[in-house]
């Protein structure tokens, strides 16, 4: 159960209007200027929005894969160990996180294809 990260920046490339942009140390993903997970290639962990509620229950569910990072604006940052996780799940978590910083029109056109069984996997 491992995640690569060309595997990572597949998925992430495969979700509409998203802009990655270069750091130092990392790489943002972003919706229409709006951030929604970072990869530290360095430490092989992607860092990605959810909701409170979801952030607390993977921490709790598989404290191994997930961690807190940060909460902000009612959101909750999880940091996810690519080496624990696999694909179909990680791309589950994108898409989550995709959808909860994409503008309404653009969630609206694409939310029900990227929730149809293998979504976003579909895709790549």
């Amino acid at each position: 159960m491992t995640v690569g990260v060309d595997d990572l920046l597949r998925l992430v490339d495969a979700l509409p209007s998203v802009r990655r942009a270069e750091a130092r140390d990392w790489t943002s993903f972003k919706v229409e200027g709006k951030g929604f997970g970072y990869l530290w290639e360095r430490t092989r962990t992607v860092g990605l929005k959810q909701t409170i509620a979801e952030q607390q229950a993977l921490v709790a569910e598989r404290p191994e894969v997930f961690e807190v990072q940060f909460t902000a604006g009612g959101f909750g940052w999880v940091v996810v160990q690519l080496d624990l996780i696999d694909t179909e799940e990680l791309a589950e978590l994108l898409t989550e996180a995709w959808l909860l910083s994409a503008p309404q029109e653009l969630r609206e056109t694409h939310e029900s294809e990227l929730l149809a069984p293998g979504g976003l996997l579909n895709r790549t």
